[in-house]
Parts: C-alpha cells; sequence; structure tokens
C-alpha cells in the first residue's frame, strides 16, 4: 500500500458526481469544492443539478450526468442502487478512459432495518466494471456520513475510506482524493472483487448508528 505521502499529487483534478444532487453526491461535492477541486454535479435534469450547485456554492456547478460524466477528469456515482446499471449504460462512452469511483451500496430496508442485497455480479461497484469495460472503476466511500460531509459545524471527519480496485494507479489517486477530505485516509482494501462485504458492511454501520445515534465510520488500526 502506498503511504500517504507516497500517493499522487490530485489537487488539480476535476470531479464530476452522478447523483450530485442526493445527499452523499451533495456531501462529497461539499467537501471537495472546500478542498479546492473543481467540481461538477450531475442529476437527471439539468436544472435541478444547477439549483443544487447553487445552494452549495464554493463554485460547485450543476448539468446533466451526460455532461458532467465527459467533462471530468474523475467521476464519482452516488445514484440510487436502482437506477446504477441503466445510468452507467447510458454513459458508457462517455466515462471510457476515466478513473470512476463507485460508492453505490445495494441495500433493502423492512421494519427490521437494513440489508444488503444480491447482486448477480458480486457488487454495484463489479457490476459498474462489466458495465464500463474500458474505464478504470474504483470502489471507495461507502461509508462516509453525508450528515457529517454536509455539516458546516465539522471540521474533521475520523474515518477511513477503503479503496478497492484492479488497477494500482487508479487506487492510489481515489485514495490521494479521500485523503483530500481533512480528517479522512484513503486506505486500500484490496482488488475489486473484494468490494461486495465493503458494500454491505454499510448495513451495519446503519444499524450501529440507530442504536447509538451516531454517524459511525470505520478506523483500519496499525497502518
Amino acid at each position: 500500500m502506498a503511504q500517504k505521502n507516497d500517493l499522487p499529487d490530485v489537487s488539480g483534478l476535476s470531479i464530476g458526481i452522478l447523483g450530485g444532487t442526493g445527499d452523499q453526491g451533495r456531501g462529497l461535492a461539499r467537501r471537495f469544492a472546500l478542498a479546492g477541486h473543481p467540481v461538477l454535479i450531475g442529476s437527471r435534469s439539468a436544472e435541478r443539478a444547477r439549483e443544487v450547485a447553487e445552494s452549495l456554492g464554493a463554485g460547485v456547478r450543476g448539468d446533466e450526468n451526460g455532461v458532467v460524466a465527459a467533462e471530468a477528469d474523475i467521476v464519482i456515482v452516488a445514484v440510487p442502487w436502482e437506477g446504477h446499471k441503466a445510468l452507467l449504460e447510458s454513459l458508457r462512452d462517455r466515462l471510457a478512459g476515466k478513473i470512476v469511483v463507485d460508492c453505490v451500496n445495494p441495500l433493502g430496508f423492512d421494519k427490521r432495518g437494513a440489508y444488503a442485497l444480491p447482486v448477480e455480479e458480486g457488487s454495484a461497484a463489479e457490476q459498474a466494471a462489466a458495465v464500463l469495460p474500458e474505464s478504470r472503476v474504483v470502489a471507495a466511500f461507502h461509508h462516509v456520513s453525508a450528515v457529517l460531509l454536509l455539516d458546516p459545524s465539522v471540521e474533521k471527519i475520523d474515518m477511513d475510506v477503503l479503496v478497492l480496485g484492479d488497477d494500482r494507479e487508479a487506487t492510489d489517486i481515489v485514495q490521494a482524493l479521500a485523503s483530500r477530505i481533512p480528517g479522512v485516509r484513503g486506505i486500500y482494501g484490496g482488488r475489486l472483487r473484494n468490494a461486495g462485504q465493503v458494500e454491505a458492511l454499510t448495513a451495519n454501520l446503519i444499524a450501529i448508528n440507530r442504536r447509538y445515534k451516531a454517524h459511525a465510520g470505520i478506523r483500519i488500526t496499525d497502518v
């Protein structure tokens, strides 16, 4: 694993967030914009994306998902699981050659709480890789609380982001990107085939947060 000071300089990269009008997308957009990145948030509706971008300030821009996918250097996928595959299929050509960071958690909810859904490909990230064979798919940002990301009183977020992928250069870039959020470390978490249990762990964190009225994340010890 690359140590933090061995990671690449990502400060000039533009970041596009598909599904950027949702809580997770807005939170990540806000934090990356505060870190000095050009940020574009996408939505099915360009008007909706622009409204949300304006509410975030910090130079965030909004447009429809296709424009964001084409313009951004790195694209984060933060759409609801139900629309995940269809959206990526529609953007395959625009995402070719790019690092695509999938943070989607395939979860179901019932009266007993959240639970992981089965995914034919093994995980949302592996589904993204299957749909986007010419993109460099990385899994990351599954466990970051949208509440903390959006809270202006929270200056540092005390947690690690697990980064998984089969392209070492791409995972190093995403680790460095995660570390641009104050308090956060990007930690290499293995190959993309191991993304399923990372996505599923979100259901456990939701249960923890409900029981303890918290916004829990994870920390990796001895690293």
